[in-house]
């Protein structure tokens, strides 16, 4: 068994105030003191992702601790999760400037969003790990405790 834990909730909410006070402070300030040139306009879209990443980590840090993995996750892909929902919202922004959003157009994007988030999940969660015992098919803890025996028998 993994004893791995997911880190403490305090860790991630510092990063999700710090991103969240960049976000929307940048965005007030964007929006009430400059003109809508290519520049601010890029710097809209990036304050915009800061700032709905920054509201998803809490809810990505709830979500990880309300339905464990086994593997547990670490804060990486905690942090990529409310990341990946910043650039979902933001991805909604542009699209909608250019007036091309529409309900099933934002289905597509949300559902190939959680592909790649599932993908990369079972990616993470493929990796050899020396320190996790794996189990056959089928096979009983007792069995892996009689090949653990026998490897120890072997080096002695």
């Amino acid at each position: 068994m993994n004893t791995q834990k997911l880190p403490s909730f305090w860790s991630f909410l510092w990063i999700s105030l710090v991103l969240s006070v960049i976000g929307w402070g940048g965005l007030v300030l964007l929006v009430f003191l400059s003109l809508p040139t290519l520049g601010p306009r890029w710097l809209f879209f990036f304050l915009f992702t800061l700032a709905f990443s920054g509201l998803a980590l809490p809810v990505a840090y709830f979500l990880n601790r309300r339905f464990p993995s086994d593997p547990p996750v670490d804060g990486g892909a905690v942090l990529r999760e409310a990341m990946w929902c910043g650039v979902y919202f933001s991805l909604l922004a542009w699209l909608q400037m250019g007036r091309v959003l529409t309900a099933g157009l934002a289905f597509v994007l949300a559902v190939g969003l959680v592909l790649v988030e599932f993908l990369l999940r079972m990616g993470e969660r493929s990796q050899y790990s020396p320190n996790q015992k794996t189990a056959a098919v089928g096979a009983s803890a007792e069995d892996l405790e009689d090949v653990d025996d026998d490897e120890d028998e072997d080096d002695a």
